[in-house]
């Protein structure tokens, strides 16, 4: 099965450009008259979006929005710590962390590491959700 790849100087028509965007027409007007977007003319005279255009628009977009707050999760297993280790290479990273009497290891990406600004000596809260819980039962003990 072959890929379909849009080049970034394709052209899309202003009402694909807006259902992508989540705009009405009218606002991408706007934005052309404000000079916030570029737009380009067809052979006919019809108003197009260049696909990089809506790329730069989806950027600021999500550098612009604020993060939300969580205020809930369905993990339950929260346990708060503090980082002892961080082994990091270009691109994975091993976080480990005290927590109580748990040591909890986490495998991210290196770029998480450096996003989050984790260091050694640092509180960390562990959230572990896992599919999977296996049980084990110790062999009974002899009375003596």
């Amino acid at each position: 099965m072959s890929e379909t790849v849009t080049p970034r100087d394709a052209l899309l028509r202003v009402g694909q450009a807006a259902e992508m965007l989540q705009v009405s027409v009218d606002t991408l007007r706007r934005w052309e008259t404000e000079g916030r977007l570029r737009l380009e003319r067809s052979p006919g005279g019809q108003r197009m979006v260049p696909v990089a255009e809506v790329t730069r628009l989806f950027a600021e977009r999500r550098a612009a929005a604020p993060d939300r707050p969580m205020v809930g999760g369905s993990a339950r297993n929260r346990l708060p710590g503090i980082v002892t280790r961080i082994e990091k290479d270009r691109v994975a990273a091993v976080v480990e962390v005290m927590a109580g009497p748990h040591r909890m290891v986490s495998l991210m990406t290196a770029e998480a590491v450096d996003d989050m600004g984790i260091r050694v000596g640092d509180e960390a809260v562990c959230v572990v959700k896992a599919t999977n819980v296996i049980l084990e039962i110790p062999a009974r003990r002899e009375a003596r």
